[in-house]
């Protein structure tokens, strides 16, 4: 029995959750990105020599002001020009090691998050055909892109500053310890009460932030749909019931982003109120230490710099914190992705082949149900000769699609087996079978591109030629000829430049260049003309001639040219046989058959 996976299950798992800390979503980033890791101690230690550098800036100050300029002796010229050059050096040095950090650190970050992109894309596709039906599409697409831009973001600013304010912090803090412990522990204590309640409030933001995420999926699933449906929103004139609902969701993504800024705001108000307490403070009793002569002026002058390299690392590690929980949230959903189970699993290189020549399946007592849902499919028993031409049949809701996505391994059965040429479908690699099995969807999905280039999705690398004799092939020759461009016709987005006729004609195409053993299809000849009617039959009777045929027929002339019929009712297989027989029995099908041909009097009368 295959592991399906129920949508409250799918949902909880596909967010992220918030039970994962900060730490252990980072740590399964790394994991998710090795290239992040890559060199990452040299990163690290250039880092160090550009933190180092900064923080000899106030050494020299101090030993300039104590030795060059108020020494014993008076001015010492050579001493100051010495330590200005030295001064010199150590900016040099720290400007090209900063430099190479940056660089090192932006080049590690994009390959790393151009390689968990990538992951997740190819993962959107494995998912469970029922998680990509309940999870809304442009929720999906913003993991892959908005919530990756923002781990981006931060890893290469906001985590280039982390790096260096914490180095920044423990150089600032081992040097002011060198020149006065006392003033050290005033500037500490300081900072010690916004360390506590970063600490209290870092689960707010989490919280907060895990909301400001899914608010912009929310927000590009509510925008993206009425772009891609804009013609049905014209056409029922619910322009202004569709845009209160865009205004409801930037609504609920402004409001989740200013309750957000507030815990910011709150943060970045008590580091800017401590710095300003540690500066008062060092000031007061530097010149307190000053005067009882256990500090020199240099060595006051040099704490005062200190503080400042001090307070503007703790200023900008507080903001960071707070985007770093925007980022955590972004990375949990994108790794919700990779972690969601993909139900039907490849099983690949260790996986079989299916075997030459034409194909014959079997169907051997499968049942099977949504999660959560109610029994679709119940014990169905089928043997598929090799090159027969079987007809489903079967009321709306009757498990007529089910039966055929089973039958390609879009899903896998609850209980039983499928084989296909007397291999069982779950060990059959994808690249067997998605070679020598083809569905063709009742609306076939095309691409924003040219005829040709949705044509090559059947044959990749299929030459002009090879594409314009398989459209001969399929009787397709007229309906060719009136193309604007030929094989250079763009065909627009989803396709919308052709008619519903014309996408059906230019699935049929692709699938007769795929030349698969078996085709699974679902007949689509409602809402076209009567022409295209016709173009579509022709080009199905050649289309399906010497393969194994399995064809969802909607319009019965098709399935009273089958070689066997297939009656669904009930997710049940009710019957089967030749037209000729399930006509003269009286059940299911001859019901279905006599309301189908009264139907088709009264569209012709």
């Amino acid at each position: 029995m295959s592991a399906l996976v129920s949508p409250a299950v799918t949902r909880s798992t596909i967010s992220g959750g918030d039970a994962a800390g900060g730490w252990a979503t980072l740590r399964r980033g790394l994991q998710l990105s090795p290239a992040l890791r890559e060199g990452l101690g040299v990163t690290l230690l250039l880092a160090v020599v550009a933190t180092l550098g900064s923080s000899v800036i106030p050494v020299v100050i101090q030993r300039t002001l104590d030795e060059g300029l108020l020494g014993d002796t008076g001015v010492d010229r050579d001493r100051v020009w010495l330590y200005l050059g030295m001064a010199g050096v150590v900016v040099v040095v720290t400007a090209v090691a900063g430099y190479a950090m940056k660089y090192r650190l932006f080049r590690s970050s994009e390959q790393g998050l151009a390689d968990l992109r990538i992951k997740a894309f190819r993962h959107v596709h494995d998912l469970p055909v029922l998680t990509q039906d309940t999870e809304r599409r442009g929720a999906l697409v913003s993991r892959v892109t908005s919530d990756v831009d923002q781990v981006s973001l931060f890893l290469q600013f906001s985590g280039l500053l982390v790096i260096i304010s914490i180095g920044q912090l423990v150089v600032a803090t081992a040097i002011m310890s060198f020149y006065s412990w006392q003033l050290t522990i005033v500037v500490w204590l300081c900072f010690l009460p916004l360390i506590i309640s970063l600490r209290l409030t870092q689960p707010r933001m989490t919280r907060a932030y895990a909301k400001v995420r899914s608010s912009v999926g929310d927000m590009l699933s509510a925008v993206s749909e009425p772009v891609v449906g804009a013609s049905v929103v014209r056409a029922h004139a619910i322009a202004g019931r569709t845009q209160a609902r865009i205004d409801a969701s930037i609504g609920a993504n402004l409001s989740a982003n200013i309750r957000a800024q507030r815990l910011v705001a709150v943060t970045f108000a008590s580091a800017g109120l401590a710095g300003g307490l540690a500066n008062g403070g060092v000031v007061v009793l530097g010149v307190l230490l000053g005067l009882a002569g256990e500090l020199s002026i240099g060595g006051v002058v040099a704490f005062a710099f200190l503080v400042s390299l001090f307070v503007g690392p703790v200023t900008t590690a507080t903001q960071v914190i707070t985007e770093a929980q925007n980022a955590i949230a972004s990375w949990r959903r994108v790794i919700g992705v990779l972690d969601t189970p993909a139900d039907v699993v490849d099983p690949g290189e260790d996986g079989s082949a299916l075997p030459t020549g034409p194909l014959p399946a079997q169907v051997r007592h499968v049942t099977y149900a949504y999660p959560s849902g109610p029994v679709v499919l119940r014990d169905v028993d089928v043997d598929i000769p090799a090159r027969a031409r079987i007809a489903v049949v079967g009321e709306t809701g009757s498990g007529k699609t089910t039966f055929a996505k089973l039958l390609c391994r879009l899903m896998d059965p609850d209980q039983g087996h499928v084989t296909i040429g007397g291999v069982d479908l779950r060990e059959v690699s994808f690249a067997s079978l998605r070679g020598r099995v083809v569905m063709v969807p009742q609306e076939g999905f095309l691409f924003d591109a040219t005829l040709a280039e949705n044509l090559r999705y059947g044959k990749p690398g299929a030459s002009a030629r090879e594409l314009r004799q398989a459209v001969e092939d399929l009787g397709l020759a007229d309906w060719y000829a009136a193309l604007p461009a030929g094989l250079d016709t763009e065909v627009g987005q989803r396709g919308e430049s052709l008619s519903a006729g014309e996408r059906q004609l230019v699935a049929l195409v692709r699938a007769y260049l795929a030349n698969p053993d078996l085709l699974v299809l679902d007949e689509a000849t409602s809402a076209v003309d009567p022409q295209t009617e016709l173009r579509i039959t022709a080009a199905l009777n050649r289309l399906l001639t010497g393969r194994t045929a399995v064809v969802i027929a909607h319009r019965l002339s098709t399935a009273e040219q089958a070689d066997e019929i297939l009656v669904f009712d009930g997710g049940r297989l009710a019957e089967k046989g030749n037209h000729h027989d399930l006509v003269g029995a009286g059940g299911t099908y001859a019901r279905l058959h006599a309301s189908w041909v009264a139907q088709s009097h009264l569209a012709t009368g």
